[in-house]
């Protein structure tokens, strides 16, 4: 008896990311599964009564695209804050944030994120008293762009008890003034978090990006949580997004992504990994593991361990190799010193997780990329498909350490200066113009044969994959004679598509449209080629499907 045939997508340009038979006309799905791809007349042909036939006028039917970093908690949140990345000058900021507060009266706390470091001018440190004279009554808080530093008002600081300074742990700080107060910048999660413990709700949000676990909460709350990760993976389905890997990583988020999937209503697959902590105390692996041992199934999933070995150059916490040019005889520091992230990576490496690094700067890299080569040489070499994420800066001679360790290349084409409506100051001058070569050079890493997935970091760049393709083929250098670091068209759907997949080793299920392939597809409207053009793009998913099923559809 022939499989029954649920949906077939016909009249479309399908991009199947199979490299012997790239194009296509029509696709037919049985359940959660591809069961053929070929031309119309070929596909139509297997349709039932009950077969449910979309006619795609000519749109783009592409994979569905892989989301290989985001931060889904905190992006759900961000849906109700109000972002002021496109805002600059302190008249504007002023308009929206009392604009905001009028339409939250009942605000513990009002948080804007996507803030621009030099929103005020370029030689402008944010400061309370920039924000006091924004909203001086009420508890206001704004995160920045890069999301490891924030500024709070004077009344923000006061009901967080930080005003007069305090320890706020490792590799995080309440920045001082000459006067002995707080300024009000706070720079990483440890400082970051005991503000936003205001918020109603608490820090929930946050937990995962520091590996910690709530404490006792109530089912209300709980639903709370629940509706917050929908909110954030139906914003992922009107993207077209099918995959993302959520780099908050706790067993919390994970218990409730398994309580949505048996209530049937993920819209998207997704992993978390697990965040180990930064003092790493206790057995992060074994939790790891125990972990990815609970929460195993084709849509929730763990099976990765997630660190941090810097910042960012926007507050000098991202580790170099060279002093910073304003700081002479200091390059950052490692967050995870270079011992014990080599054990935590052997240990890991032994146990078959995944790793996925944070490193920024090329002192961060290097770090990293020791902490693979002792796991590889204390365990043996083995297919592990380690990642570094983000690489904002590679020295020249670890671009063939990435190839020969067989490292993924994780990157986020929205991020560098002057993309995605980002400044080039003061981050070009702090990362040294020595580095600038080497700075998001996707084209060098690639060609080095790397192998690149791509992403967005959301909440702290847009979420939209079409806008970061965008950005990475329209990207300029930061002056002249330095390389292209551009990608073509294709590899840029590539590292959105199938490199995403094989970076998580789900190249066997998902990546490509082809018979036996997972049902998870994106149909597009517009031409592709605008994505290339400077003045801006005009493409957007109007379908999404998910195993089969319809999560986003556009009226």
């Amino acid at each position: 008896m022939p499989p029954e045939i649920d949906l077939i997508l016909y009249n479309a340009a399908v991009r199947t990311m199979v490299s012997d038979a790239p194009t296509a006309e029509a696709v037919a799905v049985a359940g959660n599964r591809i069961l053929a791809v070929g031309t119309n007349t070929e596909v139509m042909a297997l349709a039932m009564p009950a077969t449910r036939v979309i006619d795609a006028r000519g749109g783009t039917l592409m994979p569905g695209f892989y989301e290989s970093h985001l931060h889904l908690f905190p992006g759900g949140v961000s849906l109700g804050q109000l972002n002021v990345a496109a805002i600059f000058g302190a008249e504007a900021l002023r308009e929206a944030v009392r604009t905001f507060a009028a339409a939250h009266p009942e605000a513990d706390l009002l948080v804007a994120f996507g803030a621009n470091y030099t929103m005020l001018g370029d030689d402008v440190r944010i400061s309370r008293h920039d924000l006091d004279a924004v909203i001086p009554d009420r508890p206001f808080y704004m995160i920045a762009c890069d999301y490891h530093t924030g500024w709070a008002n004077t009344v923000a600081m006061e009901k967080a008890g930080l005003l007069h300074g305090r320890d706020v742990g490792p590799a995080s700080e309440v920045v001082m003034g000459a006067d002995g107060t707080a300024t009000g910048e706070l720079r990483e999660a440890g400082a970051m978090d005991l503000l936003m413990a205001l918020k109603s709700g608490g820090t929930r949000d946050t937990l995962g990006m520091s590996g910690l676990e709530p404490g006792p909460l109530t089912e209300a709350e709980r639903e709370a949580d629940i509706a917050c990760l929908l909110a954030g993976m139906e914003y992922c389905a009107r993207h077209g997004i099918t995959k993302l890997i959520n780099m908050d990583g706790n067993r919390y988020q994970l218990e409730l992504l398994a309580e949505m999937e048996r209530r049937g209503t993920l819209p998207c697959r997704i992993e978390v990994p697990y965040r180990i902590p930064i003092d790493a105390e206790g057995d992060p692996i074994a939790k790891a593991v125990e972990m990815t041992r609970d929460f195993a199934t084709e849509k929730v999933s763990c099976g990765r361990v997630k660190m941090f070995m810097d910042g960012v150059f926007d507050s000098w916490t991202a580790l170099k190799l060279e002093d910073y040019p304003d700081r002479p005889g200091f390059r950052g520091e490692p967050i995870v010193p270079p011992d014990l992230f080599a054990r935590l990576c052997t240990e890991a490496d032994a146990a078959g997780l995944q790793i996925s690094v944070h490193a920024v700067g090329n002192g961060a890299v290097r770090h990293v990329l020791d902490g693979y080569e002792a796991a590889a040489q204390a365990n043996g070499p083995r297919d592990s498909r380690h990642r570094i994420e983000h690489i904002d800066n590679i020295h020249p001679d670890d671009i063939l350490r990435l190839r020969d360790l067989r490292v993924i290349a994780s990157m986020q084409p929205v991020h560098p200066p002057g993309s995605a409506g980002l400044p080039l100051e003061p981050t070009v001058t702090l990362m040294g113009r020595e580095n600038w070569p080497w700075a998001f050079n996707w084209r060098a890493i690639r060609d080095a044969g790397v192998p690149i997935c791509f992403a967005t970091d959301w909440p702290i760049s847009p979420l939209d994959p079409l806008h970061a393709i965008h950005c990475a083929l329209t990207r300029r250098p930061w002056a002249e004679g330095l390389p292209d670091p551009r990608l073509t068209l294709d590899e840029c759907l590539e590292a959105y598509t199938l490199q995403g997949a094989y970076a998580a080793f789900d190249e066997d299920r998902l990546g490509r449209i082809a018979p036996g392939m997972l049902a998870d597809m994106v149909l597009l409207e517009g031409e592709l080629e605008s994505l290339t053009s400077p003045g801006g793009h005009m493409v957007r998913a109007t379908l999404t499907i998910c195993d089969g099923i319809v999560t986003h559809e556009a009226t």
